[in-house]
C-alpha cells in the first residue's frame, strides 16, 4: 500500500467569499430530508454493474449496492471494510479469502451471503461487457470463473488468482470497480431474458444491498432513490435522493440560487466562479485518476509514423494553454499516464507548444505541406474547448482538421472500432492508488490484433503496441518489493515517453462541485463512488 501522503486525490474545499452577485434571486430551499442533484446524465446508460461505465453511473450506483470493501475518500491508498469485515492474502500472494458479515440484507430482504458474492463476480466474467476487463487482465475468464471465485461457507469468500498478479491492486479493484459489487442472485434470476443473467432486466432496475433503492428511472430525465431502513449500517439521513437530469450551466447555475437544487456539477467555470462568491454555496473540487487526452490512430499510415505522432502529441497541443484557459474546475495539467504523487510518478515532462519543431518532423516525414484529419470529439465542455484549442494549434503546425462532434457513444465506439484518425477524450485508471490501474488502461496492449478485440484498453484502440513496455508493465506488476515495483513503472512511463505512444495525457480530471453549505457529510470521491449515506442537510431555523 501507498502512504497517504503520496496520494493528491483529495478534496480541496473553496470556501465562499463575501456574496458578489446582485442579490434578487428567490429562495426556494428543496426539503430537508431530500437531496436535489442537477447533472449530466447523457452518458448513464445502464445500472447493471457489469455493464455501467463512467462516474455518471458510478455516483448512482454505489448507492445501491454495497462492495466487499472500499477505500477511504481522504485516503484512497486505504482499504476498510464493507460486506466482507476481514481479509488475508496467502503468503504465496495466489489466494484471497474475505469474510464477510452476518447481519446484510439485501433491499428484498433476502440475506447476502458468500454465494450472492462469488456469483456477483462469476457473472461479470460470463457476461463479458465492459467491467470485465480488468478481470480478464488479472486472469480470469468465464470457463474458470466458477473454480477461482467461489464460497466456502455462508460467510466466506475464496478469490485463487489464475496467475501471478499484485494481491493489492485486485482488492482494491474489489473496493473501487463496480464489478465488484455483491447482487440478489434470486432476484436478478428471476429477471433473466434468455440466458443474460438479468443484464436487460437490470440495465433500468436495481438489486442491491445499498443504504437507497431505486425508486424511478426515467432516462435523460430523472432517477429517485429511497432510503432503506434495514440497511445494514445506520440508515441514510436523508429519505430521498433525486438527480435531475441538466446540461445547461446557466440553468444549473439560477437553480442554486434559487435553492431549488443542493447539489449541481458540470457547471462552466465562470459560473463556477460566480458561484464561489455567494456565501450560502461552497465548491468541492476532487481528482480522479481520469485523464483528458488526445489520441492519434497509430494503424493508420501517417500515425504510424513515430516523427507524426511526435510532432502532433508533443509540439502541436498546448497543454498550459489548454489547462488555464480551457479546463479550470475541470482538470490539472498532467503529461504523463500516472498521476502524481505516487511513489512511480515522474516529474512533469514540459512539453511545450513549438509549431516550428512540428513542421520539421513532418517535412522529415515527407509531409512538408501537412495533411488533412479530423478530430472526434464529444459535444460537451470542457471536450469542445480542447478541441477547438487543438484544432488551431494543430493549423500552425500545417495540419487542417475538421472537427466531428458527437456523443459518447458515437465517439468512443470509433475508438472501439479502431476508426478514427484523432480523439479528443477522456479514460484512463479507475479508482486503484496504483500505477498499474492507469497503465494497464491507457497504454498495456499485449495483442495488437484487430481480432484481439481488447477495445477497453485505450493501448488497443490507438492501434500502439510495444513489447518492451508491455515487458516492463508486467514485470512491475510481479516486483518482489515496494521499491523494485516503482523503478519498473517509471522505466516504462520513459519507454512511453520515448516511443511516443499514441496516446497523450494533457490533464488529470477534476470533479467540480457546487452545493449549499447546509449539505453536510457530502465526501467526493475519487474513484467516483461518492456514497449519501452520511450526507445530511441542516435544519433551517
Amino acid at each position: 500500500m501507498f502512504p497517504a501522503s503520496s496520494w493528491p486525490l483529495r478534496r480541496r474545499r473553496l470556501l465562499a467569499l463575501p456574496a458578489l452577485l446582485a442579490g434578487g434571486v428567490a429562495s426556494a430551499d428543496s426539503p430537508d430530508d431530500q437531496l436535489l442533484i442537477g447533472m449530466s446524465m447523457n452518458n448513464l446508460l445502464s445500472l447493471d454493474p457489469a455493464a455501467a461505465t463512467g462516474l455518471d453511473a458510478a455516483t448512482v450506483a454505489c448507492n445501491l449496492y454495497d462492495s466487499l470493501l472500499e477505500v477511504d475518500a481522504a485516503d484512497p491508498t486505504r482499504l476498510r471494510p464493507s460486506l466482507a469485515q476481514s481479509w488475508a492474502v496467502s503468503d504465496a500472494g495466489r489466494r484471497l479469502t474475505l469474510t464477510l458479515r452476518g447481519d446484510v440484507r439485501f433491499a428484498s430482504g433476502r440475506p447476502l451471503t458468500a454465494a450472492h458474492a462469488a456469483w456477483s463476480l462469476q457473472r461479470v466474467l460470463k457476461l463479458n461487457l465492459a467491467l470485465a476487463s480488468v478481470w480478464k487482465s488479472y486472469g480470469f475468464t468465464a470457463a474458470n470463473a466458477t473454480t477461482n471465485i467461489r464460497a466456502e461457507d455462508a460467510l466466506t469468500l475464496v478469490i485463487d488468482l489464475p496467475f501471478p498478479t499484485d494481491p493489492a491492486l485486485v482488492l482494491m479493484t474489489l473496493a473501487t470497480s463496480m464489478s465488484g459489487y455483491v447482487l440478489d442472485r434470486d432476484t436478478v434470476l428471476a429477471h433473466e431474458q434468455r440466458g443474460d443473467l438479468g443484464n436487460a432486466w437490470l440495465t433500468t432496475h436495481a438489486a442491491g444491498s445499498g443504504a437507497f433503492e431505486l425508486e424511478e428511472w426515467r432516462p435523460k430525465e430523472l432517477l429517485t432513490m429511497r432510503r432503506v431502513a434495514t440497511y445494514w449500517q445506520p440508515a441514510a439521513r436523508l429519505r430521498r435522493v433525486v438527480f435531475r437530469h441538466m446540461t445547461e450551466s446557466q440553468t444549473l447555475r439560477l437553480m442554486l440560487m434559487r435553492g431549488d437544487l443542493d447539489i449541481a456539477g458540470g457547471l462552466s467555470a465562470p459560473d463556477v466562479r460566480a458561484l464561489a462568491q455567494r456565501p450560502e454555496l461552497v465548491v468541492e473540487e476532487v481528482r480522479r485518476a481520469t485523464m483528458y487526452y488526445v489520441a492519434v490512430n497509430a494503424r493508420h499510415p501517417r500515425f504510424a509514423d513515430e516523427r507524426v505522432r511526435r510532432a502532433v502529441l508533443r509540439h502541436l497541443i498546448d497543454f498550459q494553454g489548454v489547462a488555464t484557459g480551457v479546463l479550470p474546475f475541470y482538470g490539472a495539467l498532467q503529461m504523463r499516464p500516472v498521476p502524481p504523487g505516487l511513489p512511480a510518478s515522474l516529474p512533469q515532462p514540459g512539453y511545450r507548444f513549438a509549431p516550428a519543431a512540428a513542421r520539421r518532423l513532418l517535412a522529415e516525414a515527407g509531409l512538408p505541406d501537412g495533411f488533412d484529419t479530423t478530430i472526434r470529439v464529444i459535444a460537451e465542455a470542457p471536450f469542445t474547448g480542447i478541441a477547438t484549442s487543438l484544432q488551431a494549434t494543430l493549423a500552425a503546425g500545417g495540419i487542417r482538421a475538421s472537427i466531428l462532434p458527437g456523443t459518447g457513444n458515437q465517439v468512443y465506439g470509433a475508438m472501439r472500432e479502431r476508426s478514427f484518425e484523432i480523439v479528443v477524450g477522456r479514460g484512463g485508471g479507475g479508482g486503484e492508488a496504483h500505477p498499474h490501474s492507469s497503465l494497464r488502461a491507457l497504454v498495456y496492449n499485449p495483442d495488437n490484433r484487430d481480432s484481439a478485440r481488447l477495445s477497453n484498453f485505450q493501448g488497443w484502440r490507438t492501434g500502439h503496441a510495444d513489447a518492451e513496455l508491455n515487458r516492463l508493465i508486467e514485470q512491475a506488476l510481479l516486483a518482489p518489493d515496494a521499491a523494485a515495483q516503482a523503478a519498473l513503472y517509471r522505466q516504462a512511463q520513459q519507454r512511453f515517453d520515448s516511443h511516443v505512444g499514441a496516446i497523450q495525457p494533457i490533464a488529470q480530471m477534476l470533479d467540480t462541485q457546487v452545493m449549499r453549505r447546509a449539505v453536510r457529510g457530502y465526501h467526493g470521491h475519487p474513484s467516483g463512488a461518492t456514497r449519501l449515506r452520511e450526507v445530511y442537510k441542516e435544519a433551517r431555523p
